[in-house]
């Protein structure tokens, strides 16, 4: 492997749309001397596995996917697979049922006791049980939002879009673009149930869909796929309660074309953010600011790709890798050290509709 010391593997698992007969996810290496990408494997059985959580140190990999159940009705499922980082493949350990009617995305907790499953389509939100050997557990709560938002056509009932657990583990937090609310429940580790703790409602409209926390742990940053905007949050860890700092929007003002948003990360140094807009197909670049979190803006560059639904930074983040849904590519961009800002390499990786991008580097 060239650029790889023989002790470490770069890997990418990526979820896609597909049907369950199709390949919908990959296993994808990653030299990073180069950014070159080389698929190794695919994994089917599994209806639009559009989110992936991976579990490097159990090697577990946690996929979303659709399914029936036994009198016909539509119900999400969890599926665990084993992860050979050597041979670059998946195997299928178990599944089970999750929520009605769908998920759209799965988050697992720091001590993987837990996963969290968010219903976009029933409004719904559940903690799954993990069992000691990583395996799927069963299903031990289930919290049901109600209400709606203020555009009436994407938010006439809740969307849970996402799940954040807090840095202590002691909350998570649900973006809910139907209702714009990041709703907060307590987490009861030993009686594995969401206690609703309170919620921050975000400007009307906004849609929030992902979180993400500064490696601070005292701000929380929400894209917002309505109108297009990320918020800041103060997070006072101790009261567990979010207060809004600031809002600025992910798109140039010159653009007045239709928009939403998708994914958000930070950082590891905690110095700048990502987000990737849909329509105007790009990722924007924003400084973090060290004293109080507020983001400035500091560039836009093309995802080269349709509908950058998802994205990640490489853990040693080097790189930034796009999936772009439309245009049935990865992109892999390089990430400037200094400055925040990204550059295209001309590494790019056919696949069809990535949606999800899950980087690990591991030790052999």
């Amino acid at each position: 492997m060239s650029g790889v010391s023989e002790q470490q593997r770069l890997l990418l698992y990526i979820g896609s749309y597909a049907e369950a007969a199709d390949s919908g996810l990959y296993v994808v290496e990653m030299d990073p001397s180069t950014g070159d990408l080389t698929i190794l494997s695919e994994a089917s059985g599994l209806k639009n596995p559009t989110f992936l959580n991976v579990d490097a140190d159990k090697r577990k990999l946690y996929a979303i996917s659709e399914t029936k159940t036994a009198s016909g009705d539509r119900i999400g499922e969890a599926v665990c697979f084993a992860i050979d980082p050597a041979a670059g493949s998946l195997s299928e350990l178990n599944r089970e049922f999750t929520l009605q009617p769908s998920t759209s995305h799965i988050q697992r907790d720091a001590n993987s006791r837990f996963i969290a499953v968010s219903g976009y389509h029933g409004g719904n939100v559940g903690l799954i049980a993990l069992r000691d050997d990583g395996l799927i557990g069963e299903k031990v709560d289930e919290q049901q939002h109600e209400g709606q938002g203020a555009d009436p056509v994407r938010q006439d009932r809740p969307h849970p879009h996402s799940a954040l657990f807090s840095p202590d583990g002691r909350y998570v937090f649900i973006a809910d673009l139907g209702l714009d609310k990041v709703v907060i429940y307590r987490l009861d580790q030993e009686g594995g149930k969401l206690t609703y703790h309170g919620e921050v409602k975000t400007e009307p409209a906004s849609g929030p869909r992902h979180l993400a926390f500064h490696p601070n742990g005292k701000w929380l940053y929400s894209i917002n796929e309505v109108n297009s905007s990320l918020t800041s949050f103060a997070f006072d860890a101790e009261a567990g309660a979010l207060n809004i700092i600031d809002s600025i929007s992910t798109l140039p003002g010159s653009f007045s074309g239709e928009n939403t948003t998708a994914e958000v990360a930070i950082s590891k140094d905690g110095k700048y953010l990502y987000g990737s807009n849909r329509g105007h197909d790009s990722l924007a670049v924003f400084a973090i600011d060290q004293a109080n979190g507020k983001l400035s803006l500091i560039q836009h560059i093309s995802s080269e790709g349709g509908h950058p639904r998802h994205f990640a930074l490489t853990p040693s983040g080097d790189y930034l890798v796009a999936a772009n849904r439309d245009s049935d590519n990865l992109a892999v961009f390089r990430v400037d050290a200094h400055t925040g800002k990204l550059a295209f390499t001309g590494k790019t990786v056919q696949i069809s509709k990535p949606v999800c991008v899950q980087p690990v580097l591991f030790q052999l």
